[in-house]
C-alpha cells in the first residue's frame, strides 16, 4: 500500500464498498455524534467522511484532532444508510470506517477559519494566504484559473500560434505606467526595467519572421491597485500576427474567447458575433469606451429640445459653447432614459447620488398620468416634454435624467449614471456575456495641463491613412487602427495594427513632440528593426486575470490571484517590499536618499 494514500478524498464511490483504503488530508471538521466521531477529511480534490468508534484503539488519538491537522487514515469503505446520504458530495454515499490513524502534522490555533466562507479582514487573509487558499471558494477559483489557462494555451496552439518567451529584464520605456527598475551590479548607475508588456519584443518576433506568436506573459507596472487591477504584476494572453488586417486579428481572437467563455461560463449565453462599435459612437451611446451591453440604456443627444427653451441653465450652456472645432468641444444635453424609474423618490435618490459623485445634481423628468413632472418639465413646457417622451420611447412610470455641458467633460459621469440607473432598476441581465470591439480610436489627444498633443493609446499603432493622414489631417482628427475588446463592461484588452514603416514612426512621434534624437535614444531598437524589412503586423493582449474574474463571477481580482498584494502594493505574506542590507546596496553602488518623515 502507498505510504500516504490509495485514493484521493474525492474518489470513493458506492462501488468501492468493502475495500480497504488509505487516505491523507486535512481535518476539515470533527463532529461528535453520541460517542461516534465523524471526521471530514479534505484534500485538493474533495472531501470524504470518516468515522471512528469509541472502542477503537485509535479513538483517544482521534479525540485530540483539531481543524487543519494533517492526518493519514486506513479503513474500510462502508455504504451510508439511506437517511445519511449527502447528495451534495460526490463521495456522499460512502464513508470510511477508520482502523488506524496517524497524525502527519499538527496545526496551531488558526488565525482565520478554513471551514465555511465567513467574511474576514483582507489583511489577515493576505498575511495567511496559504490558509485562505484552503477555503473552498478561493481554492476552487484558483484551480479554475489553471484550467482556463490550459484551455487558452490549447486553443492558441490549435489555431496555429507558436508559444515563445520574451525577456523579463529589459530597458525602461517612457510610455505608459511607471516601470519597476532593477539596478545592474555589472553596470553601475544603470538599471534594467521589468516589462510593462512584451510590446516591442513581440513586434520584433514578427520582424524576425515567426508569423504567429502567443505567450501567457507576466507584466509589471508600478501603479495603484483597483478592484480589477493588481498592483505590481499581472498576466496577459499576448498575441501578435504577421500579414494581417484588423479583421484578421478579430477573426483569430473571437473563436478563442467565445470557446473559452462557453466552456467555463456555466451555461451563460455567449454571442456568436462580437459587434464593432466606433469609439465616438460608444462614448455617445454609453458614456464609456468599455460599455456593458447587458444594460439596455442608451444615451441620446437631446440638445435641440432645450435650445431656446425656458430651462435657462441648459439653454444658456448650448448657446455659450457652440463653436468648438470638434463634437466634444460643443455643449450638448444628453438624456439617460430610465424605464421603470418614474417616481419622485427614485429621481431624488439618483440626484443625491450624483451630488455624492461631486456633481451639482442630476436633472430629471418623470412621467405619470400622461404628462411629465418635475422642475425641468415645468420650465420647458408640455410640448417639448412630450417631444422628449416620444423620441425616447417612454411612458407613464418611466423617467429620464439629463447631463449637460461639454461632452469631453461629462461623458464619463454620464456613463456612470447610465450604469447606476441600470443597476438600481435591475435592468442588467446578469446571466449572459456580452462582448464588443471598440474600434477607430483617435491617434492623439490634447493634454490640457501639458498644453500639448500626446498619443491617446499605443504609440506604435498604424494611423488610418498612413503617412498621408499624418501630413495632411488635424492630428486630433487622425484615427488609428487601435481597438479594445470589452466583456460585460470590463476592458479585457487593447490591441492595434502596428506601424511597420520607419518614416511613419518618425512622423507619428514628431507630432507628439519627440525629435529623432529622442526617438533613437528611447526606441532605437524598434526603429532599427523597421529599417530592415518589417511585415505588416498586429496583435492584442487580453488580460488573464480579468478573464478569470469574469468566469468566476467575482469583481475583485484578488479573488482569482493566488498570492496578490494589498491595496498599498505590499505582500503581507512574504513581507515585500523590504529593506536590504548595506552590503547589498554597496554591491549595486546605490546610496539611499529617503524622504524625511
Amino acid at each position: 500500500m502507498h505510504a500516504y494514500r490509495t485514493h484521493t478524498c474525492s474518489e470513493l464511490r458506492k462501488g468501492d464498498v468493502g475495500a480497504e483504503v488509505r487516505l491523507s488530508g486535512w481535518v476539515h471538521r470533527v463532529r461528535d455524534h453520541g460517542g461516534l466521531l465523524f471526521i471530514d477529511l479534505r484534500d485538493h480534490y474533495g472531501l470524504t467522511q470518516c468515522v471512528i468508534e469509541p472502542e477503537n484503539a485509535e479513538f483517544a488519538k482521534a479525540e485530540q484532532l483539531h481543524a487543519e491537522w494533517v492526518i493519514r487514515v486506513d479503513g474500510r469503505v462502508d455504504a451510508r444508510s439511506e437517511e445519511t446520504v449527502n447528495p451534495k458530495l460526490p463521495t456522499g454515499e460512502v464513508e470510511v470506517r477508520i482502523s488506524s490513524l496517524e497524525v502527519l502534522s499538527a496545526a496551531e490555533e488558526l488565525p482565520l477559519p478554513v471551514f465555511g466562507e465567513p467574511h474576514y479582514p483582507e489583511d489577515i487573509r493576505l498575511k495567511y494566504r496559504f490558509l485562505d487558499l484552503r477555503r473552498e471558494g478561493l481554492h476552487a477559483r484558483i484551480a479554475r484559473r489553471g484550467d482556463i489557462i490550459s484551455s487558452i494555451r490549447r486553443r492558441m496552439i490549435e489555431a496555429g500560434f507558436f508559444e515563445f518567451q520574451t525577456p523579463i529584464l529589459t530597458a525602461s520605456s517612457p510610455e505608459g505606467a511607471r516601470d519597476f527598475l532593477v539596478p545592474s551590479r555589472l553596470h553601475p548607475g544603470k538599471f534594467y526595467a521589468l516589462p510593462q508588456a512584451p510590446q516591442q519584443f513581440k513586434q520584433l518576433v514578427m520582424i524576425a519572421g515567426f508569423d504567429r506568436y502567443f505567450q501567457i506573459a507576466p507584466c509589471f507596472r508600478d501603479e495603484d491597485a483597483r478592484a480589477d487591477r493588481s498592483p505590481g504584476e499581472f498576466y496577459q494572453l499576448d498575441v501578435e500576427m504577421s500579414f494581417v488586417t484588423q479583421e484578421d486579428v478579430f477573426n483569430a481572437v473571437e473563436p478563442v474567447l467565445r470557446g473559452l467563455f462557453e466552456e467555463f461560463g456555466d451555461g451563460k449565453p455567449v454571442p456568436q458575433e462580437f459587434p464593432r462599435i466606433p469609439y465616438k459612437e460608444s462614448m455617445r451611446k454609453y458614456g464609456s469606451d468599455k460599455p456593458d451591453l447587458r444594460n439596455p440604456i442608451e444615451l441620446s443627444d437631446v440638445s435641440e429640445h432645450f435650445r431656446g427653451s425656458g430651462f435657462k441653465i441648459f439653454a444658456g450652456l448650448l448657446d455659450k459653447h457652440k463653436d468648438g472645432r470638434a463634437w466634444f468641444e460643443n455643449a450638448e444635453v444628453w438624456a439617460i432614459p430610465a424605464k421603470g424609474g418614474g417616481s419622485r423618490a427614485f429621481c431624488d435618490r439618483m440626484n443625491s447620488w450624483a451630488q455624492g459623485e461631486g456633481q451639482p445634481g442630476l436633472g430629471y423628468i418623470f412621467f405619470r398620468e400622461g404628462e411629465g413632472a418635475g422642475p425641468i418639465a415645468k420650465n420647458i413646457g408640455a410640448d417639448r416634454t412630450e417631444a422628449l417622451r416620444t423620441e425616447l420611447g417612454l411612458a407613464d412610470g418611466d423617467a429620464v435624467f439629463f447631463v449637460a455641458g461639454i461632452p469631453k467633460d461629462f461623458a464619463d459621469f454620464a456613463g456612470h449614471a447610465r450604469t447606476r440607473v441600470g443597476e438600481e432598476l435591475e435592468l442588467i441581465d446578469e446571466d449572459r456575456f456580452e462582448f464588443c470591439w471598440i474600434v477607430d480610436y483617435p491617434m492623439y489627444e490634447w493634454h490640457d495641463e501639458a498644453k500639448k498633443i500626446e498619443f491617446s493609446h499605443n504609440p506604435f499603432s498604424m494611423p488610418q491613412g498612413g503617412l498621408k493622414a499624418l501630413e495632411t489631417q488635424d492630428p486630433l482628427e487622425v484615427l488609428a487602427y487601435q481597438y479594445d475588446i470589452v466583456c460585460n463592461g470590463v476592458e479585457l484588452s487593447s490591441g492595434a495594427i502596428r506601424n511597420h514603416k520607419p518614416e511613419i514612426m518618425k512622423k507619428a512621434f514628431a507630432i507628439a513632440g519627440y525629435d529623432e534624437d529622442v526617438l533613437e535614444a528611447e526606441f532605437g531598437g524598434m526603429l532599427r528593426a523597421l529599417q530592415y524589412g518589417a511585415p505588416p503586423h498586429g496583435g492584442i493582449a487580453p488580460g488573464i486575470d480579468r478573464i478569470v474574474m469574469l468566469l468566476c463571477g467575482t469583481d475583485n481580482i484578488r479573488e482569482v490571484t493566488m498570492f496578490p498584494m494589498n491595496q498599498q502594493a505590499e505582500d503581507l505574506l512574504m513581507g515585500a517590499p523590504s529593506e536590504v542590507s548595506p552590503e547589498q546596496l554597496k554591491d549595486l553602488n546605490i546610496r539611499l536618499s529617503l524622504p524625511k518623515t
